[in-house]
């Protein structure tokens, strides 16, 4: 047990802390899983109480963020962050007692994330040179979130928002909008939609993007492949491709 990680999961999201703890449940002899936090308010206490060797950390929280909770420390353990930042803006946060995971967050990336802890198994030995990390991160990230879509009907553009809609298509020269409300067209390519969409939507197909907020029923499939059957009004039923079959493992855990 001396060997093993005293950690603290914070996260707002019951969701995102319940995929992390049984991702770490593949490490249990590492991970010791001593608490649980959903605001910077309540992980504070903790960590200044029970004085964890590793936190994973989210940034964005309501309340307190993750930075700011970082500035209220007494105790500064180990800081795994666990965001949806792009991976790019993430490369300053390589150091010795720092990582960070993309969210949805993957097995095979936390065992890298894992054996880096191992291999360094200190804490950070200036406080001030991660705050200011933290904060480099805040100012780069993306631009704000993608909530709605312009799509054209007749010779008008229209406002869809993302959560109306069902799932994208592709064809040879524009991509088909599938909503609640009826099919639009959008200008944007899939490779460009599946840059910017949040992470509810999946790319199933060479030619599909579904949102996994309206999926109803998923069974596996013949040859390495699912069929997902979404809510709307059609009850649309969609073959995954082949080259897809992991990125939606890892969505439903299977």
């Amino acid at each position: 047990m001396n060997n093993m990680f005293r950690t603290i999961i914070i996260d707002d999201e019951p969701p995102a802390r319940l995929r992390l703890k049984k991702l770490l449940s593949h490490f249990s002899n590492d991970i010791d899983i001593i608490a649980e936090a959903q605001s910077g308010v309540e992980a504070q206490e903790l960590i200044n109480t029970l004085k964890p060797d590793l936190i994973f950390l989210d940034i964005e929280m309501p309340g307190l963020t993750g930075f700011e909770l970082l500035e209220h420390l007494t105790h500064m353990p180990m800081v795994v962050f666990c965001t949806a930042y792009d991976q790019h803006s993430l490369q300053a946060f390589e150091t010795n007692s720092v990582d960070y995971l993309v969210k949805p967050v993957r097995l095979e990336r936390l065992e890298k994330t894992i054996d880096k802890l191992k291999r360094f198994r200190v804490t950070p030995n200036d406080t001030h040179q991660l705050l200011d990390l933290v904060k480099t991160l805040t100012e780069k990230r993306d631009e704000k979130v993608m909530t709605s879509l312009t799509v054209k009907k007749d010779e008008r553009l229209m406002f869809i928002k993302l959560d109306d809609i069902t799932y994208f298509e592709s064809d040879e020269r524009y991509v088909l909008v599938h909503t609640s409300k009826g099919k639009f067209l959008t200008e944007q390519s899939l490779a460009k939609l599946e840059d910017k969409l949040p992470d509810y939507f999946l790319r199933v197909h060479r030619s599909i993007i579904i949102n996994t907020e309206h999926v109803e029923e998923v069974q596996k499939y013949f040859n390495s492949r699912y069929t997902i059957k979404l809510n709307n009004k059609g009850l649309s039923q969609i073959t995954s491709g082949r080259s897809y079959l992991q990125a939606i493992k890892d969505w439903i855990e299977v």
